[in-house]
């Protein structure tokens, strides 16, 4: 696939892989384009075509996983996330068809609406993310061209693939240097992504506090950490940021604005651990809409009860979908199972698979099944050796997390539903 992709550029009526005529185009990335296509039925989708011609072949690998990824995130049964419906190829070039809404997104609709209800759209937003949370996954790329409104109003979230964080690893040289899609990112990164001391995690809490900026400019017209016309104003923005230095006046001027205060203050901490943690969190802050909206729960449910042992499940990572029994993989009399990256110098019971990057430790972590409670702990780190003295414990690199709170060395107690974070790669707890 990556040696064979050819330049594709569709004009109205052309015909993608003989099933989808172009109607126009939607818009346009620094690795996709998107077009408004009809089936032959004639019900309408949008179909996003990744641009592999225009990537350097080093890079290709990665994002046609990562465009994989956003296809098999699109299947998530949920009401707040574009669904996908169809995924091929065309001249060697990967496609995904999607849901189309014909509002477009929602700063385009949101110019044509009067005393818009800012709280039922923020919940909506919010619903979805919960639903992506709950999935193991972050969005990492939250900003308004990312929300469409469907044809009845309601707010749905998009492009949950290979945009943010990840592809500004892959394509960062410097500030001017880089494709103005990671530009357009930038206001909505938290501190923590922007300038990481080292590769960090990514957490539910990026979302979060994308969602405080978002929801700052939807109300003020305006981002909080000051002006984006050139270079020197993104630096001193993203140094705002960092700070916490933001203007909270311009916000509180008007009756919207002060409703929302509580929860963007709550949403734009630049410490992430002082920061919302979660999207039940940021909802408790949120003003009540004229339209109030309920929670249209569709995600399954995993097993709360472990009597018979737990699970971890992949949700995110190069083993997508991959089931490790805890208690299946204990032996010898040991409640303990090592965890970390597949790597022939280390034998751990858990090894996963990281070849697109490398942002697990090779001795992550560890997990400890308590005596005779099936209750199971994870604490970042292994043990370095059998025998005293040479017995130390070695943090990873990137950290542990259980849901978006770090376990350190003392350990923490994972649930049905947590989501255990290391590095780019997310497992969920389950029973069975």
């Amino acid at each position: 696939m990556n040696e064979m992709a050819h330049k594709c550029d569709f004009n109205t009526n052309d015909s993608i892989d003989d099933k989808y005529c172009v109607e126009e185009v939607l818009g346009e990335g620094a690795f996709g384009k998107v077009f408004k296509v009809k089936e032959r039925s004639g019900k309408l989708f949008a179909l996003k075509v990744l641009k592999l011609w225009t990537i350097p072949q080093e890079f290709r690998k990665q994002l046609v996983a990562r465009f994989d990824m956003e296809y098999k995130t699109g299947q998530i049964d949920s009401y707040y996330l574009i669904h996908s419906t169809d995924h091929g190829l065309v001249e060697g070039n990967p496609y995904i068809v999607m849901e189309f809404c014909a509002n477009g997104d929602l700063l385009k609709w949101l110019s044509h609406i009067t005393n818009p209800d800012y709280a039922k759209i923020g919940k909506e937003i919010l619903f979805g993310l919960k639903d992506l949370h709950l999935c193991g996954k972050v969005h990492r790329d939250l900003k308004p061209a990312n929300v469409l409104i469907r044809n009845e109003g309601s707010a749905v979230l998009t492009d949950f693939g290979i945009s943010g964080d990840r592809n500004k690893r892959m394509t960062e040289r410097n500030f001017w240097g880089v494709p103005q899609q990671i530009l357009g990112t930038y206001p909505y990164m938290p501190p923590e992504q922007v300038n990481p001391q080292k590769d960090a995690t990514v957490l539910p809490t990026t979302d979060i506090f994308s969602f405080g900026v978002m929801m700052y400019q939807l109300i003020t017209g305006s981002f909080p950490f000051g002006k984006l016309e050139n270079q020197a104003d993104l630096i001193l923005y993203l140094a705002n940021g960092k700070n916490g230095i933001w203007d909270r006046k311009k916000l509180t001027d008007s009756a919207v604005g002060k409703l929302f205060s509580p929860v963007i203050e709550g949403c734009l901490k630049p410490d992430y651990k002082k920061r919302l943690q979660s999207v039940d969190e940021t909802l408790k802050l949120m003003p009540r809409p004229v339209e109030d909206v309920a929670y249209k729960s569709k995600a399954k449910m995993v097993q709360m009860n472990m009597k018979n042992g737990a699970l971890l499940r992949v949700m995110q990572g190069e083993e997508y979908g991959r089931v490790y029994h805890l208690n299946r993989l204990l032996s010898g009399g040991c409640r303990l199972l090592t965890m970390g990256r597949r790597d022939d110098e280390v034998k751990n019971n858990i090894s996963i698979v990281e070849t697109q990057s490398s942002y697990i430790s090779r001795m992550h972590c560890t997990l400890e099944m308590a005596d005779a409670a099936m209750q199971w702990y994870i604490r970042d780190g292994q043990w370095t050796g059998k025998a005293a003295p040479g017995n130390k414990w070695k943090h990873s690199k990137n950290g542990t997390f259980v849901n978006s709170t770090e376990a350190g060395f003392e350990g923490m107690l994972i649930r049905p539903g947590d989501i255990i974070s290391i590095g780019d790669v997310k497992l969920r707890v389950e029973g069975y």
